[in-house]
């Protein structure tokens, strides 16, 4: 080979392997485009710069402490508060990781342990599956109520679940009328006559693969008619069941859900929660 086409095939080299790199980055950009993943929560906990700590929240007339994840975004102005609740598998890192990320996008996120004060010997997701209606609305008050009273609150407040978390952000938009915006993640509907007293606006998030919350919306579309009332909804395509945590599912239809999801659900917690609305 000739020098200048060694010098020629060393140049193409380096370009290739630049090419690489900054394919590489974007593929960790598009990875990183939207909440963490359970594969992807402890890193994403490990490196936040935002300030994240347990409170502990006093249930009113107990003497049960609600200890509950705090994450404070990094903004000059008051900012609205977000309760993040989590799935049937209790607190995870996966919830903190969440409630971490909605900080970073302008929101003071609480996630409280919603069994804390319970036995915790048996396994989690009975003890959560074991708490009844007015046992959620009463932790979730008394969490909401405490978000709103810190000094960087800016008076609005929303809910968002995911998966149990998901029908209990629906029932508390049933049980507060103060709320200002609600997010159902892949979570059961009430019925049509409990989802005709909601007053907030809700989004329902949904994969297409889960029939067995997917046949309650009806519910929701069919009971939210009244006037001023607002149901929004979006199925997507391939995706199963716990697809914001479980990204790599479904041949990939989770990620692609997980991905169109925060995007849907960012606009619309700011669209009812941001001072200026």
């Amino acid at each position: 080979m000739t020098r200048e086409g060694a010098t020629v095939g060393h140049s193409i080299r380096i370009l290739f392997t630049f090419f690489i790199a900054v394919m590489g980055m974007s593929a960790i950009a598009l990875a990183q485009d939207g909440p963490p993943s359970s594969e992807t929560a402890e890193a994403s906990l490990k490196d936040s710069p935002r300030h994240g700590e347990y409170v502990e929240i006093q249930l009113p007339g107990s003497d049960t402490t609600l200890y509950t994840w705090v994450v404070y975004p990094e903004r000059p102005d008051k900012a609205p508060i977000i309760l993040v609740i989590h799935e049937i598998f209790g607190m995870t890192d996966w919830a903190n990781s969440v409630a971490d990320a909605f900080a970073k996008e302008g929101f003071i996120a609480l996630a409280p342990d919603m069994i804390s004060g319970k036995d915790k010997t048996k396994p989690a997701t009975a003890t959560v599956r074991a708490l009844t209606n007015d046992e959620i609305v009463e932790r979730l008050n008394a969490v909401r109520d405490y978000g709103l009273g810190l000094p960087a609150a800016n008076g609005k407040s929303a809910s968002i679940g995911f998966c149990w978390g998901g029908s209990s952000s629906f029932k508390y938009a049933v049980a507060q009328p103060d709320l200002n915006a609600a997010v159902v993640c892949y979570g059961s509907s009430p019925s049509k006559e409990d989802v005709a007293k909601i007053k907030a606006p809700v989004l329902g998030l949904y994969g297409e693969n889960d029939a067995r919350v997917n046949t309650t919306i009806p519910n929701a579309t069919e009971g939210m008619t009244a006037d001023g009332q607002s149901f929004e909804h979006e199925i997507y395509d391939g995706a199963g069941h716990g697809f914001f945590r479980a990204q790599s599912g479904q041949d990939g239809a989770n990620g692609v859900a997980a991905k169109k999801g925060w995007t849907k659900a960012l606009a619309f917690l700011r669209t009812h929660t941001e001072s200026s609305n």
